[in-house]
């Protein structure tokens, strides 16, 4: 099954011309995005390991340091 993501937009800037990446917007609606038990798992130790991420960083005396 093919889902488009976003679309391109040409946008003039001074000088050139650019195109964009616009992501379509999240959560997808058609077809629905369905998660099983596994890929819940994963996401769920995803969310925790940015909260041990996010607590790390706090720690630091510089963000610029840590990153």
């Amino acid at each position: 099954m093919s889902r488009a993501t976003g679309r391109y937009e040409r946008t003039a800037v001074p000088g050139e011309e650019v195109r964009d990446f616009v992501p379509r917007p999240l959560p997808p609606a058609d077809p629905r995005l369905s998660l099983d038990s596994g890929a819940l798992a994963l996401l769920s130790r995803a969310e925790r390991e940015l909260s041990r991420l996010e607590l790390a960083g706090e720690m630091v005396p510089s963000v610029d340091w840590f990153i």
